[in-house]
């Protein structure tokens, strides 16, 4: 009997992943637990196993896009043909999603009567402020689906001339561009967050330089007592955490029209890949020690970078930290949901006052930005100013 080959749901989040390669031929025999495919979806990069044995049959091409729980495939015995009816049916889906994609169109409903949605649906629409009447619906039996729901948010906000979100029509006078490539993925998803975070958010920045001179100091010193590598970057976690617990504002996520806070202190730490950025959470900073915040932010960033991170260690975080040390200031957007993030830039020898006098100290500036729905200057600014004192004298980090 024919085994069929879905897409896995890789993440609370995830709706649909692309087959970015099938690393078995069509027809070619597997064996329970071999490697399949690759998937690719938002925030990782995913190889999919072969839960029985089987000829392998490809349902989709490379480099389809398949929702999640959509048929990929078939282990079929030998001498078995894939089922013609779901075959079929998936190829139906498919094309109506495709006709849907390029143009749709809003099915006929009678004035104030119930519109059939899902539970998900519903819930996000009254996020968003969405009217269901108004959504195209392409899921099963002419539901409203979350998928439908957030691309009608999305389009709606979107100027004339452009596409899905993804920028203007080409302007006429242009050279022929040298190629051209659609935005999928991680970069697609990227796209999507930090566009849906400037939509949904009022953010707010704030600035402020900090000498780390005797944060410098203390940090080589511990290293060298602990036998432990600590980077400015770890201790900077640690701060926040602390700070954060004082401030239980700043540790919040918007959702549902609701502020929820939380006692723990998840912070994801971003790391740039060559396909994008991924932000991998340490979990309870507050509770965990500097030498272990050390260790696992190493780990994670490796496994960030050979693509090996699970989706429950890119999901969540409560407050995020982004570290360019190659430019002075940026303006951090925030991830969508969260109250906060914090930019921190490069470290520059810089002349300063102290007691009258000009002395050369070596300078950080941080970017605090601040979703200023919940969050008030004077509270952002108080987060700083605490973050600031632990920062000029780490003593209590450092113990």
């Amino acid at each position: 009997m024919a085994t069929e080959i879905i897409m896995p749901k890789l993440g609370m989040v995830m709706t649909e992943g692309t087959v970015s390669r099938w690393t078995r031929g069509a027809g070619e025999r597997v064996a329970q637990g071999e490697v399949i495919a690759e998937i690719e979806t938002e925030k990782i990069n995913y190889e999919l196993e072969a839960t029985g044995e089987g000829l392998l049959h490809h349902s989709v091409p490379t480099g389809a896009v398949v929702a999640v729980n959509g048929l990929m495939g078939y282990l079929l015995a030998e001498g078995e043909e894939a089922p013609a009816a779901r075959k079929a049916a998936e190829s139906a889906a498919a094309e109506a999603a495709s006709s849907s994609r390029a143009g749709r169109q809003r099915p006929a409903r009678n004035a104030g009567a119930p519109v059939p949605s899902t539970p998900g649906a519903r819930k996000l629409a009254a996020k968003l402020g969405v009217d269901l009447s108004a959504v195209a619906a392409t899921g099963p039996r002419g539901r409203v689906v979350e998928a439908d729901v957030r691309r009608h948010a999305e389009e709606g906000a979107t100027p004339a001339g452009s596409a899905d979100g993804q920028g203007s029509a080409l302007l006429a006078g242009l050279p022929e561009p040298a190629r051209s490539e659609g935005m999928t993925g991680m970069r697609r998803g990227i796209a999507e967050h930090m566009r849906a975070s400037l939509q949904s958010t009022a953010q707010l920045s704030f600035t402020l330089q900090v000498p780390v001179t005797e944060l410098q100091r203390q940090r080589r010193e511990w290293t060298r007592r602990n036998r432990t590598p600590v980077t400015n970057t770890h201790v900077y976690a640690k701060a926040c955490a602390v700070v954060l617990g004082q401030l239980p504002v700043m540790n919040t996520v918007l959702a549902d029209g609701r502020i929820h806070y939380f006692d723990q202190v998840d912070i994801g730490v971003a790391v740039a890949l060559k396909e994008g950025l991924i932000v991998p959470v340490l979990r309870d900073v507050a509770n965990v020690a500097l030498g272990d915040i050390a260790r696992q932010t190493s780990d994670m960033t490796k496994r960030a970078q050979a693509g090996t991170l699970s989706p429950d260690e890119v999901a969540g975080g409560t407050f995020t930290i982004s570290v360019l040390g190659t430019v002075d200031t940026f303006t951090p957007i925030l991830n969508r949901g969260q109250s906060a993030i914090l930019g921190v830039g490069a470290t520059r020898q810089t002349p300063v006052v102290e007691d009258g006098e000009v002395v050369i100290r070596d300078v950080c500036t941080f970017s605090l930005t601040v979703d200023h729905q919940t969050i008030d200057g004077a509270v952002a600014a108080d987060f700083l100013a605490r973050f600031a004192e632990l920062i000029r004298d780490p003593a209590p980090l450092l113990t």
